[in-house]
Parts: C-alpha cells; structure tokens; sequence
C-alpha cells in the first residue's frame, strides 16, 4: 500500500484526458458568460416586482419623513432641520422617480440607502432596550437585506446590453 498525499480544496480537479484543463480564472469567466447570456434585458416599460416594491417602499418612507415633519416629531430631543426633512425629501423622491424609470444610478443609490440602514440596524440591536426593538431591528435588517439582494439581479437586467437578432 502507497502514501498519498492527502488532497486539499485548492487542488484543481480531476481533468479530461481529452480537454484542455482550464484554470480558476478561465472556469470563473466562462460561468460568468454563461450567466450574462442568460440575463435578459429589461423590456421597455418593463417592472419587475422587486423594483415596484423597492418604489412602494421609497414612497412610504417619503410620506412617513413628511408626516413626522408635519407632526413635529422630534428626533433626539431636537426639531427637525427643514435643510435635512427637504434633503431627504428630494433624495427619496428622486429615488422612486428612477426606480419608476428603471435608472441603473436610481437602483445603486436605492441599495446604497438600503446598505446603510441595515448597517445602523443592526448597530441599533447593540441598544435595544426591549423585545419589540430588537423585532423591530430585526426586520429591518432581514427585509432590507432580502430587498437589497433581489436588486442586485434587476440592477443587472438593467444593465444588460440590447441584442440585435
């Protein structure tokens, strides 16, 4: 009986005789292209679900942003500043517009502001004070991430080149 030398996850795999063996880039951008192909652009006019509910949720956020205004809600103690209620206003507004458009800069910003959120939910658990906080943290996180991750394939259609016949 022969020692072998014990194989490891960064060994390539067994190759056809018959095949030329491909390297890690070669394979990765071969399963690339087959995803590209598969990718079909947006059809003028055309919403996917996730990008209708990414608008619903710009939408109520603009109105709920308008509400606390209206209500004088103060956040921190402290009045709202109309510089930053307006600034927040036209940035979620503009959002929805080109989500509505479906505007590739309007699906990157949406999931930058979606990035963002979830990151300061989840440094809100570290303060959370009560169970229905860290419910409330939690499903900011959970559906912000789900949002965020079906975007990415609607920012790719988006992206996808019209081809010709």
């Amino acid at each position: 009986m022969s020692e072998r030398e014990p194989t490891t996850s960064a060994d390539p795999p067994p190759t056809n005789p018959e095949t030329p063996a491909l390297t890690r880039r070669e394979r990765t951008a071969a399963r690339e292209d087959e995803m590209r192909a598969a990718l079909t652009p947006l059809a003028p006019g055309e919403r996917p679900a996730t990008l209708l509910i990414s608008i619903v949720v710009a939408l109520v956020l603009a109105a709920l942003v308008l509400a606390g205004f209206i209500t004088g809600t103060k956040l921190g103690g402290e009045q709202t500043n109309i510089v930053a209620f307006v600034l927040l206003e036209v940035i979620l507004l503009a959002a929805a517009l080109g989500l509505w458009q479906a505007r590739y800069w309007a699906v990157l910003g949406f999931q930058a502001l979606l990035a963002f959120q979830i990151i300061v939910a989840a440094l809100s658990l570290a303060v959370a004070s009560n169970l229905l906080a860290v419910a409330l943290c939690l499903a900011i996180i959970l559906f912000g991430g789900w949002l965020f991750w079906k975007l990415v394939r609607v920012m790719s259609r988006i992206q996808v080149p019209k081809r010709t016949q």
